[in-house]
């Protein structure tokens, strides 16, 4: 459990985004391991289950407590946790739980596709734009997260020349080439 916890808590402060390709059953740690990943991207076969529950145990692990809630809300984290119920692809998109289903032969291009858009950006545009996200769902006011976005997103601009690359390129009418 250690390890997989820690690969939780990997995913989710590594600096680059983790998309989570999603086809078939997501059960007990699997849903929970997928919560980790920045981006969830689900195909049509897939299904979210918290099988502890079934099983005699809790549906709570590998952080399934505190990443559930911030992804659909309490009340559905409760009766999902509480119930055992299986959770559909479309049912799981529509609430939340990932972004976007697909049928399962493009699953895979899809995240590839996605990949390769975020990859185009600014490095440390995208690093730091993780990590004020993760912050942001945990600092508790909306005060103290428009303070870390002012504070990084000036660190960007002091530090980089992203900004005027950015302009300099939507004048000559090309993608940008971010050297940070």
């Amino acid at each position: 459990m250690e390890y997989l916890s820690d690969l939780v808590l990997a995913m989710r402060s590594a600096e680059k985004v983790v998309i989570a390709a999603i086809n078939g059953a997501a059960v007990g740690g699997g849903m929970c391991l997928t919560l980790g990943a920045d981006i969830r991207i689900a195909a049509r076969s897939a299904y979210f289950r918290a099988a502890g529950i079934n099983n005699g145990l809790t549906a709570t692990e590998l952080g399934v407590s505190f990443l559930l809630p911030r992804a659909i809300g309490a009340s559905r984290a409760f009766e999902i946790l509480l119930s055992g119920r299986d959770v559909s692809a479309e049912e799981a998109e529509r609430i939340g739980l990932v972004s976007r289903v697909v049928d399962d032969d493009l699953l895979l291009d899809t995240c590839y596709e996605l990949a390769a858009q975020i990859n185009a950006y600014s490095r440390i545009g995208v690093a730091l734009t993780k990590q004020v996200l993760w912050s942001a769902l945990e600092v508790g006011s909306l005060e103290a997260a428009i303070n870390l976005e002012n504070r990084t997103q000036l660190h960007v601009r002091l530090t980089t020349q992203n900004f005027e690359e950015a302009i300099l390129a939507r004048r000559e009418n090309r993608p940008p080439t971010f050297r940070d």
